[in-house]
């Protein structure tokens, strides 16, 4: 039985961090960062360290063979654990005694999971990195590129793409606190029942066991680059909720921009269109067709996500007493499933991004094509002040309202339609309202609100952000914590 992404096509951009030779590593650097933090609170030599690490290693275990017995005690870590104790008994007999005294199989398999939400977030976060400098990219270079708004579907106002690419940046800039918070997971030890006992036992006759217990689970969070939690959260699962709306945040964060240039990149719009690259976008019965797959994958992510994070929250609500019951069990194959489409997601989003074309006179011409009406906003708001009571007591507003209904896809008809309504008035500064005043109030270019002041904002904050480390970097395995 082997699981490499057949029914999920682009999984395989996030199969280093999130496969299941990557939830072995993990449980295997769990197991061995336990040895080596005993020996660094003088509980077992350094030797034992070392070996332990060196039997560490996915590529010498049988990840089939060890899913199939995984069955027999309802996780993975009962069948490697004595796989590993053989592996490692054969390196350094001593050592065996050492390896995983003090723990239960949930530390291992909780604790080996937050090694995977920490390392799929490294390039997650990498991907979303560049994804946001080419969205800056796109939003200065287009600032001054027009085309319309739509709301609910239809034309509504004038704005830029330049302003369109720089919401879609913000939305990924707002995903900092979430990519935090994966690169934070913290340890989970708890012993058998949540109470430390078998960790406590390991420093026999101490007055000060418990607090050395809590030191040497800190130190072993120190190992593996994971934060110390402030509790046994066996049963209290807000680590892996975190972790799951973080994943689900960015999924969704980059389903918005796919959602706008699967739309946009229609034949019948052709305002943009997805970087090309061999065997990409193929139909298997058109070949005229160029499909904007990395969109698609975008979306498809941004749609599965929501369910897998209920899964977690219906698993979290099912915990009894001091460990769950088969609530724990759900959670796996849900969380790593998020972890694998983010990571996937962030690389299609970082191609896109930065091979997206932008059809500027696409834009404009759709725009133009929806009429003078699309700036009844403006008409209005610059004209009705001006424009007494008609005789059938229609107050200036509806004057012009009027107007642009009757003649709303025509421009000629419009500007000749306002100046008769407009005439002998004067601007407030007292210009008078004639065809140039009218002409400039059709102009989309001369209604797009702040937008430059929006753009650099925007712009502002991710230059002050670029230069940062990524909220994802973490320290090396074996730093302090």
């Amino acid at each position: 039985m082997t699981d490499v992404g057949l029914l999920s096509p682009g999984a395989h951009r996030g199969a280093a961090a999130t496969d299941d030779t990557a939830v072995l590593q993990a449980l295997l650097d769990a197991e061995a960062a336990w040895v080596a933090a005993q020996a660094g609170a003088g509980l077992a030599p350094a030797a034992a360290a070392d070996a332990a690490r060196a039997a560490a290693r996915a590529e010498d275990y049988d990840a089939a063979d060890l899913a199939r017995r995984a069955e027999g005690g309802g996780n993975p870590v009962i069948p490697l654990l004595a796989d590993y104790r053989r592996r490692l008994g054969r390196l350094d007999p001593d050592a065996v005694r050492f390896v995983h005294r003090g723990l239960t199989s949930q530390d291992v398999m909780d604790t080996a999971m937050m090694l995977v939400v920490r390392r799929a977030a490294e390039p997650l976060t990498r991907d979303l990195c560049a994804a946001q400098d080419a969205l800056a990219r796109l939003a200065d270079e287009h600032r001054g590129t027009v085309q319309a708004a739509r709301t609910l579907t239809q034309h509504a106002l004038p704005t830029t793409f330049g302003l369109k690419a720089a919401g879609w940046l913000a939305g990924l800039q707002d995903l900092e606190e979430d990519l935090a918070e994966l690169a934070r997971p913290p340890l989970a030890c708890g012993g058998a029942a949540g109470t430390l006992a078998g960790t406590v036992a390991l420093f026999p006759g101490s007055p000060d066991a418990a607090q050395q217990a809590l030191d040497l689970a800190g130190a072993w969070a120190g190992e593996l680059g994971l934060d110390r939690p402030p509790h046994v959260w066996h049963t209290a699962r807000r680590p892996v909720l975190r972790a799951a709306h973080a994943f689900a945040a960015v999924c969704s964060a980059l389903g918005r921009i796919a959602n706008d240039v699967l739309l946009l990149s229609r034949p019948e719009l052709g305002e943009l269109r997805e970087p090309a690259a061999a065997g990409r976008g193929v139909s298997s019965a058109m070949p005229q067709k160029q499909n904007p797959v990395l969109s698609v994958l975008l979306k498809r992510t941004a749609l599965t996500a929501p369910q897998l994070v209920a899964q977690l929250h219906v698993a979290a609500a099912a915990v009894v007493d001091e460990r769950p019951d088969g609530a724990w069990h759900a959670e796996w194959p849900a969380l790593r499933e998020l972890a694998r489409l983010a990571v996937a997601a962030s690389s299609h989003a970082a191609e896109l991004t930065a091979g997206l074309g932008v059809d500027a006179s696409r834009m404009r011409a759709h725009l133009e094509a929806s009429g003078p009406g699309v700036l009844a906003e403006r008409i209005s708001a610059a004209l009705a002040p001006l424009l007494p009571p008609a005789a059938d007591g229609s107050t200036g507003a509806q004057q012009v309202q009027a107007a642009v209904r009757e003649h709303a896809t025509d421009r000629q008809a419009l500007e000749e339609a306002l100046l008769r309504l407009a005439a002998g008035t004067t601007l407030p500064d007292g210009t008078p309202v004639d065809g140039t005043t009218v002409a400039g109030l059709l102009e989309p270019t001369g209604y797009l609100g702040a937008h430059d002041l929006l753009i650099d904002r925007v712009l502002e904050r991710h230059r002050r952000t670029a230069g940062s480390p990524p909220p994802a970097a973490r320290p090396t395995p074996g730093a302090p914590a």
